[in-house]
């Protein structure tokens, strides 16, 4: 039965209200209080207890003995303030102590004690984590904050160029007590010294550099750079890794510097297929150049050696020369005519008691003897299948015989 229906015996919230005539009665609320206690310290109530003298005594410890009840409620509130100094650093982690605010040690991982609050704190911080910062752009968040940052990202290039450049940078803490004493907001500077180192990098090189074959020496420089600065700020930070995501012409003007990439990468490749046709042409001519100079070399060896033994040859012909000059002379005329005519098929036969010398066409006669046999026609008459007997040996003869004569008449004539 709900308390708003007819005979719900107005248990309302509010029914009764009226009966209280004035505040709780401040005295019955400490009675109750030091009741308890004496309770948990081992005394008794005297209202239940049937022993009359024990809950005498224990009216008694409640009545007579505030001061003391509340010393008891202090060493507890004191041993349990005690007890809340104790915690626990996990492991790698360091946990920074200060009293009022100044430091006084760093503990490291396991059980330590300090005293509580507000007397001494302890901040606890990782000193393993890798954390990052992202320089140009945003890989996280929500979707207004991802994307390439302008404002980071954008900077100029020795040679007046713009280029867009990405950063990212992880580090960890090295010195608890530098990271959180020395620099108010550490991710906040170290961000500031990155964009400042790569904009000090980027600035001194050129724009090709910075795109193509310089990252690793960009990222190098930009490292050293930052924990150069960290160091002399006593950060406690250390840089554990620099990685340039991306660099690359800005958005504006992406095709033109695409074509001329493209340009490029056309002019190395020419570069190459000529260097390669050259490494193939160039041996190959300087060996065709060896093989000439050796043939060269052997050719003089073989000049002078022939010229050396024609020498000696001649040196002792002229001593046989000396000694007998008719026969030598004879000799030599018939070697010569030996070495002139070994080479001709040519026949001269001197008749003895004439003048005229006969002339032998050997090649002529070899020819009409290899040449192929004349067919015969069946149904020509017995008269055209006579052969006539070639005149040319006479033909070529009459002339050597004129020469001969006209040869020998001069000779009489003298």
């Amino acid at each position: 039965m709900s308390w708003n229906e007819p005979g719900g015996d107005k248990k309302d919230p509010w029914s009764g209200r009226g009966d209280q005539k004035g505040p709780p009665d401040l005295d019955e609320a400490i009675r109750s209080l030091q009741e308890k206690i004496a309770k948990f310290f081992g005394g008794g109530d005297g209202d239940n207890n049937g022993d009359g003298n024990n809950g005498h005594r224990s009216n008694q410890f409640t009545q007579g003995s505030p001061i003391k009840g509340l010393s008891f409620l202090a060493g507890g509130a004191v041993v349990l303030w005690g007890l809340s100094g104790f915690y626990t650093v996990d492991e790698g982690n360091h946990g920074v102590e200060t009293r009022f605010g100044h430091y006084i040690g760093t503990t490291q991982s396991g059980l330590n004690w300090h005293l509580p609050a507000p007397i001494e704190r302890v901040e606890i911080v990782n000193v393993k984590q890798q954390r990052y910062i992202e320089v140009g752009y945003r890989s996280g968040g929500s979707e207004l904050a991802t994307g390439s940052v302008p404002k980071e990202a954008l900077m100029l290039t020795k040679d007046e160029n713009y280029v867009d450049v990405r950063l990212a940078v992880q580090y960890q803490v090295k010195d608890a007590k530098q990271f959180l004493f020395n620099i108010v907001n550490p991710a906040l500077t170290l961000k500031q010294v990155t964009e400042s180192a790569l904009r000090g990098v980027v600035g001194s090189s050129t724009m090709d550099f910075v795109l193509t074959q310089g990252r690793s020496e960009i990222v190098t420089l930009i490292k050293k750079e930052i924990q150069d600065v960290m160091d002399s700020y006593q950060s406690g930070i250390q840089v554990t890794s620099v990685n340039l995501q991306d660099a690359q012409p800005p958005e504006q003007v992406q095709n033109a510097f695409e074509d001329a990439i493209k340009a490029r990468e056309d002019e190395q490749r020419l570069i190459n297929e000529a260097e390669a046709y050259s490494n193939d042409v160039v041996p190959k001519a300087r060996g065709a150049a060896a093989r000439k100079i050796q043939e060269a070399e052997g050719y003089k060896e073989q000049v002078i050696a022939q010229a050396q033994g024609e020498t000696n040859r001649f040196t002792k012909l002229l001593a046989e020369y000396a000694k007998a000059p008719d026969v030598t002379r004879k000799r030599l005329y018939i070697e010569s005519m030996e070495a002139v005519l070994a080479g001709t098929n040519t026949v001269m036969i001197d008749a003895k008691g004439g003048n005229n010398v006969m002339y032998l066409p050997i090649d002529k006669m070899l020819q009409h003897a290899a040449s192929p046999a004349p067919t015969v026609n069946p149904s020509a008459s017995p008269i055209e299948q006579v052969q006539v007997p070639s005149q040319q040996p006479s033909a070529v003869a009459e002339p050597v015989l004129e020469r001969n004569t006209l040869r020998n008449r001069d000779a009489r004539g003298r």
